[in-house]
C-alpha cells in the first residue's frame, strides 16, 4: 500500500544555482550535500520545503519545456511576494492560464534546467466545488 509520498528528484546542470532557487523561492532548507562524493548516480543535496524532500542531483537538463509542474502551497497574502522573489533571480515566469474565479491564483516559472513550478492559492476542495458548478474558464 502506498503510505505517501516519499521525495521528487530533479536533475540540474548547476546544482548551486538551483539550491539557490529552491531556497530564495521556495523557502527549503538543505539537509543534506554530498560534496564531491557520489553515493547515487551524481552529486546529490536534498532539502526540506515544509515536511516535502526534494532531492536535486547534477546531470543534463530536460531536453525542452513542457506543462509537467510541480505545485506548491501558498497564502493569497503572500503572492505579490513570490513574483517578487522570483523576478529577483531572473528567472521566466510563464503567463497564467485561464482561470475560472473561486479556484485559486497561480505563479507558473521554469528554473534553467526546464522544470516548470507553480505556486498556487488554492485549494483541491475549493477547485473540485468550483469545477462542479459547471461554469468553464474564458
Amino acid at each position: 500500500m502506498i503510505e505517501g509520498l516519499s521525495h521528487m528528484t530533479f536533475i540540474v546542470r548547476d546544482i548551486d544555482r538551483m539550491s539557490e532557487i529552491l531556497g530564495a523561492v521556495l523557502g527549503a532548507r538543505e539537509i543534506y550535500s554530498s560534496g564531491e562524493e557520489r553515493f547515487s548516480i551524481a552529486r546529490e543535496k536534498f532539502f526540506l520545503i515544509g515536511d516535502i524532500w526534494i532531492a536535486i542531483m547534477e546531470g543534463e537538463p530536460l531536453p525542452s519545456r513542457s506543462y509537467n509542474h510541480i505545485a506548491f502551497k501558498i497564502a493569497e497574502a503572500d503572492f505579490d511576494s513570490y513574483v517578487e522573489k522570483i523576478k529577483a533571480l531572473g528567472l521566466d515566469m510563464r503567463p497564467p492560464r485561464s482561470r475560472v474565479e473561486g479556484e485559486g491564483r497561480s505563479i507558473y516559472f521554469y528554473d534553467e534546467d526546464n522544470h516548470m513550478f507553480e505556486l498556487h492559492t488554492g485549494t483541491l476542495a475549493e477547485r473540485l466545488a468550483r469545477y462542479t458548478t459547471g461554469q468553464a474558464a474564458e
